[in-house]
């Protein structure tokens, strides 16, 4: 069932809370071997079951009212532990749960549990973690993206109607086109990051995964809002779901940048991106090609700004405050070896680099230029969202690749972030739906709009996706 699906049988009580959290459980005990999405189940979930069904039987139950959640684990947890999937904050357990948690809960989502990630949120296809691999559902020898790849195989595999990562550079939508569902991630600032175990901090949203679009607009719904635990958090009123089934195709402005269309681009991905835009024209679109040259530096732009904030952030692992502690001969032996033998080797690289580009005499020459030509990337969309009303391309510019495949090309991973790296940057709304398949692999559909217009984008892509027709599910086991 969707989520959406789950409230109303809730609510017709042709099932119970227990019941519904119990199927999650069975299909996670008796798949999740072969997948890899959870690090850790809570604990607690029959008592979450129980004060959700007394939420519903009084009459105060939510559109998430005994829904199974899943949380990537970089995400705080209260008395439930978070690792970030690496071995420096193996045993941390936070004594407080992130906002989006803390709304969750309240609204009586029922949390499953953690989901595997890239160390720190630092790669695009969840091998980078410390603890396992995650196999995408749609086939197992194939990566489920990165670094929410745990969250994103978690709702294709239908272990949980709905969850939620984190996207500093594409990290939520990339995953959710590898596995053919939909991943949103909502302006800078709309949802609280006040738990969130920083990597950007300029860069960073939380947003959900769905199987439909419908249910990652009750997600966003419900995690977004003012926090003043925030100080990025804007005051602006949730985001509304119910304004979802409003939008129209017809007359819609669309842009399509001919940079996301390059030579690089997959053959059967490009033919089935290309098919979506013909049906989108065919409902009323009115798409045109645009060009935005800032888009070809983009990804050398975030690989100095997102290291650059990472290697600050990050500086607070040092054995001391946090995780396990080596053993060293004094205050700065101890720091070195936790933090070599604590950290893997994708974020000892990343700190590296962006300790690099913020040292004297570098500083100007990376972070700064890197930050101007941000400044450009911000004025050309402007100057886009001016004219029209949402940018569309493909989400990745291939479809799910072989785990292992692409490991020793460190390259080719982050040119994967190409088409999503641009919403982080702007930190305008993003979402992807799936568009269909090639040679059996989903195949995600991307749109971008202005900062702010979260309701917009969500609309385009219902109407989109109700064109399309093209939610299927993983033909998993």
């Amino acid at each position: 069932m969707t989520a959406a699906d789950l409230a109303r049988a809730y609510a017709r009580r042709e099932l119970s809370v227990r019941e519904g959290v119990q199927s999650s459980l069975d299909r996670i005990n008796e798949f999740d071997g072969q997948v890899g999405a959870f690090l850790k189940l809570a604990e607690d979930v029959g008592d979450q079951a129980d004060r959700a069904q007394a939420m519903l039987d009084a009459g105060e139950g939510t559109p998430l009212t005994g829904v199974p959640v899943a949380l990537k684990d970089n995400l705080s947890t209260r008395g439930l532990r978070t690792t970030c999937a690496s071995k420096i904050l193996s045993d941390y357990v936070p004594p407080f749960d992130a906002t989006v948690v803390a709304k969750l809960k309240e609204q009586g989502a029922i949390i499953l549990g953690k989901t595997n990630l890239d160390e720190f949120a630092m790669g695009t296809s969840t091998e980078n973690s410390a603890y396992q691999l995650t196999h995408n559902p749609w086939d197992l020898a194939r990566s489920p993206g990165g670094s929410s790849g745990g969250s994103a195989a978690s709702v294709a595999a239908g272990f949980t109607p709905l969850s939620l990562g984190s996207d500093t550079g594409g990290s939520i939508r990339q995953p959710a086109s590898l596995c053919g569902i939909v991943g949103f991630k909502p302006t800078y600032g709309r949802v609280s990051r006040y738990g969130l175990v920083a990597f950007g901090s300029s860069l960073d949203q939380i947003g959900p995964f769905g199987f439909n679009v419908e249910d990652t607009a009750l997600m966003a719904e419900a995690i977004s809002g003012h926090d003043p635990r925030d100080s990025t958090s804007l005051r602006h009123a949730p985001i509304d779901a119910s304004s979802v089934r409003n939008g129209s195709l017809k007359g819609l402005r669309v842009a399509v940048p001919k940079e996301f269309f390059g030579d690089s681009m997959h053959a059967g991905l490009r033919a089935v991106v290309e098919q979506a835009l013909d049906t989108m024209r065919k409902e009323g679109a009115i798409l045109e090609e645009v060009s935005l040259p800032s888009i070809q530096y983009c990804v050398t732009t975030y690989y100095i700004i997102a290291p650059a904030e990472a290697s600050s952030n990050l500086a607070r692992f040092d054995g001391i405050r946090y995780g396990p502690r080596a053993e060293g001969s004094g205050h700065i032996s101890v720091v070195e070896r936790t933090r070599a033998e604590g950290f893997g080797h994708e974020v000892k690289a990343r700190i590296m680099i962006g300790t690099y580009a913020l040292s004297a005499g570098y500083y100007d020459a990376y972070y700064l230029r890197a930050q101007q030509v941000r400044g450009l990337m911000v004025q050309e969309f402007k100057s886009v969202f001016d004219k029209y009303d949402v940018v569309v391309g493909p989400t990745s510019p291939v479809p799910a690749f072989k785990i292992g495949e692409l490991k020793n090309d460190p390259m080719a991973l982050k040119l994967l972030d190409f088409c999503t790296i641009p919403a982080n940057m702007l930190g305008c709304p993003a979402i992807s739906i799936n568009a269909g398949l090639t040679d059996g692999l989903p195949v995600g559909l991307h749109f971008m709009a202005p900062p702010l217009a979260d309701e917009r984008v969500l609309q385009v892509a219902y109407a989109t996706e109700q064109a399309l027709g093209a939610t299927m599910r993983a033909p998993f086991p």
